[in-house]
């Protein structure tokens, strides 16, 4: 229910703020989230939605207390926590004052040092994505209590760094910003291009992505790269609805029909990264919305800019060392310079462990083996590609490829 994911984390914040513990104030929230879910479709959503959450919430935060005091009672240890149960239950028609800040500092908390980067998505997903514990489970192919036992471990690693419920200092906060930006990121892509599975987009995910770091753009507005991530989800996704045919089979890039893309979405991204731009302080998420607003401006394929985009992607490599940032400028070079530069940059790439054995690389070279004439060279790396990716509509567009050029050859 859309209405619970946005009341999900200014619930948690209030509630996390009060009690102090973060990990138990997002178990209560859980409760009263699904309590919500199974009692409002049948009763109707009440007058103050926000409030009945909070009630609902401090009221299991009240019953864990309540039993934890009992159970430290009945081992001889004196409870002092009784006195203080009573204040959690305030009416379920109180105004929460809520502030603008809890989704910010939720988001730095779900992305604290201390968590993997898989823990971190699970858990930003649920606190302040306001998913379930089983819709993140299946929005990532994994059980149930898979995902349980992750969230669990991020809250206990979270409960263990001894981090309060505010906002990171200055200095914290601008070095946890990357993770932060990084996550969403992660996020995004596994919601534009699913890396398994026989869906090729997940739009719950991206979707939330993209709301997500618009709630952290209007908290910064002033930050480049948070604008620049945004630009960046915003002009990839404007094509969105051109990447699938009729079947779910992959379109690629070159043979889109853009009359599809979102122009309103191409616009929005348009104004945030040349905004972010002259600001001065370029960064990679900014380069990359760079590089996609180009694909986007391009009325064909045949009027790309690709000298821009191989400028653009020189510059990126000097500041994120990523093999796949790489692989898109050998794209960019072959189509500058032709397919021998990109074949011959292509051989440096794969001689970077961190990229070896990824399909793309295999997928790569059989494009510019195809544009070079290499029938047979293309399909045995098609073949390869569709061997070692886990997306089912990248495999059978791979596959396809591969046999349409041996019926050819």
């Amino acid at each position: 229910m859309e209405l619970l994911r946005e009341l999900a984390p200014q619930v948690l914040g209030v509630v996390a703020r009060r009690h102090g513990d973060f990990a138990a104030a997002e178990d209560a929230v859980q409760e009263a989230l699904i309590a919500a879910a199974s009692q409002w479709p049948v009763a109707g959503v009440p007058d103050n939605p926000r409030g009945w959450l909070y009630h609902v919430a401090m009221r299991r935060l009240a019953d864990q207390l309540r039993s934890e005091s009992s159970r430290r009672r009945r081992e001889g240890i004196v409870a002092r926590e009784q006195a203080a149960l009573e204040p959690f239950a305030p009416p379920p028609d109180e105004s929460l004052g809520v502030e603008q800040d809890d989704t910010l500092i939720l988001l730095f908390m779900s992305c604290h040092p201390a968590l993997s980067s898989s823990s971190a998505i699970a858990l930003t997903l649920r606190a302040v994505g306001g998913l379930t514990t089983a819709e993140i489970a299946k929005a990532f192919l994994v059980p149930e209590a898979t995902m349980a036992q992750r969230i669990s471990r991020a809250k206990q690693s979270i409960r263990l760094s001894g981090a309060g419920f505010s906002l990171p200092t200055d200095g914290e906060r601008a070095a946890r910003l990357g993770a932060v930006l990084h996550v969403l990121y992660l996020l995004f892509s596994e919601g534009y291009s699913s890396s398994i599975g026989a869906e090729l987009q997940r739009t719950d995910l991206s979707n939330e992505a993209i709301r997500l770091t618009r709630a952290l753009h209007q908290l910064l507005p002033d930050d480049a790269e948070v604008a620049g991530m945004l630009a960046l989800m915003l002009l990839t996704d404007a094509r969105r609805a051109a990447r699938t045919g009729p079947l779910g089979e992959l379109i690629p890039l070159d043979v889109q029909d853009r009359a599809l893309w979102n122009r309103a979405q191409i616009a929005e991204g348009s104004a945030l990264v040349t905004t972010a731009f002259a600001r001065g302080q370029v960064g990679p998420y900014q380069l990359q919305a760079a590089i996609a607003l180009l694909h986007d401006e391009a009325e064909r394929v045949e009027v790309t800019d690709w000298p821009q985009i191989l400028a653009l992607y020189t510059v990126l490599m000097r500041l994120a060392d990523n093999p796949m940032v790489a692989l898109n400028r050998a794209i960019a070079l072959a189509m500058v310079e032709g397919v021998a530069a990109g074949l011959q940059e292509l051989d440096e790439v794969a001689g970077d462990p961190r990229v070896a054995g990824h399909y793309r690389l295999d997928a790569v070279r059989g494009h510019l083996l195809e544009r070079a004439g290499d029938v047979a060279g293309a399909v045995d790396c098609y073949r390869r590609a569709a061997e070692r990716t886990t997306s089912l509509p990248e495999r059978e567009y791979l596959q396809t490829k591969a046999a349409s050029l041996n019926g050819r050859g």
